[in-house]
């Protein structure tokens, strides 16, 4: 099943959701096995380290050190990840509102963390953003 490459049909369909839970980033060294036993959403290995996107509770639960606090917002249109423009057009418009957005594109869906604190304004501001593209 392939995704939706179109930008007005992505933007028009991305109905933002908003997911429960507080979730952070933390790095670790080692093999990534070593970390799936807490659960995290997202891993990514850098030279530096094993990024880990987690519930901030198992963060702290392990001892991990980690950065600001975010909420997930997901975008339940299927993008398809060669699409063009929603990445840069959803950033684009949480930067004009002020809010920083770290996006983590998956197989299915989008999904953006922003800071803990505006969360609901970015979800207005994305949904905003869906209703002026229809």
């Amino acid at each position: 099943m392939s995704g939706e490459t179109d930008l007005k049909r992505l933007l028009a369909e991305m109905e933002p959701m908003l997911h429960d839970g507080e979730y952070v980033y933390c790095t670790v060294e080692g093999r990534a096995a070593a970390w799936f036993a807490l659960e995290p959403i997202g891993t990514f290995r850098e030279n530096e380290g094993i990024t880990l996107i987690l519930e901030r509770a198992r963060a702290e639960a392990a001892g991990l050190s980690y950065g600001p606090v975010l909420r997930l917002i997901t975008l339940s249109v299927h993008s398809a990840l060669e699409a063009v423009g929603l990445t840069a057009t959803v950033s684009g418009a949480l930067t004009q509102a002020g809010i920083s957005a770290n996006v983590v594109a998956a197989y299915y869906h989008d999904h953006i963390f922003v800071p803990a604190a505006d969360a609901k304004r970015a979800v207005e501001v994305l949904q905003t953003l869906s209703r002026r593209d229809n």
